[in-house]
């Protein structure tokens, strides 16, 4: 803006009358405190400044010029009140009618802004499916308008292996993905609802690669299992992209009103609870929520609460249990073992809240209450001058902290423990997983004395390239590999060759869960080094642990020789 530009604004606003002052000046408040476009608000400050540079450029303005204008600045507060379409007046078009044409256009752009910016926040960009926000809108609509008798029905579409394009191909091959998905989609609800315009249903992506299709009426449970059935199909067929062939699969969970639910907010939980059984039960398949998961799912709810309430109000206890060797026929060490002393229903067993602790993140916290706890048992035995090693499970969540090392290291040292008294045990599925820098501070842990253990081996990734690298001391095995170790051959031959592939690699073997003689001699015959199990010794309490121990060790060892 040159400064003789800014000196005529500046004299067209010393030359306004109080009122048009008054206009011009709420006008920019209106712009600036919307929130509109910042493209928007220029336009529409670009034709504030275009009307006071026409007025000033009118060097004799008539009666007639000064009531066009008055009538202009009327139509530009209208907008206040939402008023986008009315033109321009007739006064101003006929005596300034560029200068209306300006304003009817700028306000056409107005719109238009208005409106892709309406149809931004309403459709997904990707897909361009109707949004969360659109899907709940509309669905809410439908649900409404659908006659009490009928029924409705809610699916929930979750994409099965999808992460892992992501992963491989990147994000743009991810995105081309979900629209081939969503033509799919299209394809199946639209064909077989085709002629059916009042119960078309309604498609949405609701966020990554989740899904929701609502259904205002259907005939039956039946007619929607059908379709579900039909899109689970449609998904499991090879996708082409960009010269792979991708195979994904979907889960789905189905939630019928008014059985699950009168809303669409109780529909969506609904469906969403039943996709991750679905799930869980090994995906591509279609769930249909019931009393049973609504049960479940309370549980879950009331358990993740009380546990919150737990790790406050310290309601955890570990337990003891010894580790013979089949070797030597001595305590080899034990295990210790969480349990929960809810205040209502006693002691739980880890089964039935780590899964909730471990989605929450709680199982940080009770981790460290664990590694806290087995240090200060550690410290009292050592002194009292039983050196036996003590394991204990570490979660994969806890790994992922960057402290927890140190923090585990600084435990045990303030407790005057020698690491070489402590067996960390860790899942299947998170050996396989951890990333080098967690594989280094493992490392070092083993290197100054602690024992490194997988545990519950054979139900997991069994990633044998893994398991030759990572810096490893004993494998467990999990019990479902020894249960049917007495009665079946199959069962005893394929636990003969996981024991020599983990001899091969230099480790121990343990075997965990082991409940008759049989079984024991069984395994001793393969060569295990280690057992633990109720033929031997059940959990214990501290006292009961360090009493056992004291009446003599080994004693239950030999008499299972």
């Amino acid at each position: 803006m040159t400064a003789g530009t800014a000196q005529k604004i500046s004299n067209a606003f010393l030359s306004c009358t109080a009122g048009a002052a008054s206009f011009v000046f709420s006008l920019v408040a209106l712009l600036f405190l919307t929130e509109l476009d910042q493209k928007i608000v220029a336009a529409l400050v670009a034709g504030v400044f275009c009307l006071l540079v026409s007025y000033v450029a009118a060097e004799r303005p008539n009666s007639e010029n000064a009531r066009a204008l008055a009538a202009l600045s009327d139509r530009l507060l209208a907008v206040e009140d939402g008023d986008l379409v009315s033109p321009a007046p007739a006064s101003v078009q006929r005596n300034m009618p560029k200068l209306a044409a300006a304003v009817d256009s700028l306000f056409a752009e107005v719109r238009a802004s208005i409106e892709n910016a309406h149809a931004l926040g309403m459709y997904d960009p990707v897909t361009s499916l109707p949004n969360r926000l659109h899907f709940r809108s509309e669905a809410d609509k439908l649900l409404g308008e659908t006659n009490r008798d009928s029924k409705s029905a809610m699916l929930f579409v979750d994409l099965d292996r999808f992460k892992m394009v992501n992963d491989s191909l990147g994000h743009a091959r991810g995105d081309q993905l979900l629209i081939m998905v969503a033509n799919r989609l299209r394809v199946v609800v639209n064909s077989e609802f085709a002629g059916n315009a009042r119960n078309r249903p309604l498609l949405a992506r609701l966020a990554g690669d989740e899904f929701t299709i609502f259904f205002p009426e259907v005939e039956s449970v039946e007619e929607i299992g059908r379709l579900a059935r039909r899109i689970v199909l449609a998904i499991s067929e090879p996708f082409e992209l960009s010269s792979h062939s991708v195979d994904i699969g979907a889960s789905i969970g189905i939630a019928i009103s008014p059985d699950h639910g009168t809303s669409i907010e109780a529909l969506m939980r609904a469906a969403d609870i039943a996709m991750y059984r679905a799930k869980s039960s090994g995906g591509g398949q279609h769930c249909l929520f019931d009393a049973e998961l609504q049960a479940e799912h309370q549980q879950k709810i009331d358990t993740e609460k009380a546990l919150t309430e737990a790790v406050q109000k310290d309601e955890f206890v570990l337990v003891f249990q010894p580790q013979m060797s089949l070797v030597t026929g001595e305590i080899a060490g034990a295990e210790a073992l969480l349990r929960w002393n809810h205040p209502r229903e006693g002691l739980r067993l880890p089964a039935t809240f780590i899964p909730v602790a471990e989605r929450t993140g709680l199982i940080s916290e009770i981790g460290e209450w664990v590694v806290s706890e087995v240090a200060a048992t550690l410290g009292a035995w050592h002194r009292d001058g039983f050196d036996g090693r003590l394991a204990f499970n570490i979660s994969p969540r806890q790994v992922e902290r960057p402290d927890f090392f140190a923090k585990l290291r600084a435990a045990f040292a303030d407790a005057g423990v020698p690491l070489s008294l402590i067996e960390l045990e860790f899942t299947e599925s998170a050996a396989m997983e951890v990333g080098a820098a967690v594989l280094d501070e493992i490392a070092a842990l083993r290197d100054d004395g602690a024992r490194i253990a997988i545990d519950d081996f054979g139900t997991g990734y069994s990633n044998l390239a893994r398991l030759r690298s990572m810096p490893l001391d004993r494998v467990k095995l999990d019990p479902s590999l020894i249960a049917d170790i007495e009665s079946s051959e199959k069962a005893r031959v394929i636990v003969q060759a996981v024991i020599q592939l983990i001899k091969g690699v230099g480790c121990e073997i343990v075997a965990e869960a082991v409940e008759t003689v049989a079984q024991a001699d069984i395994l001793r015959a393969m060569g295990c080094d280690t057992v633990q199990g109720f033929v031997f010794a059940h959990p214990m309490f501290e006292d009961e642990f360090t009493a056992w121990t004291n009446a003599g060790r080994g004693r239950d060892a030999k008499s299972v020789a």
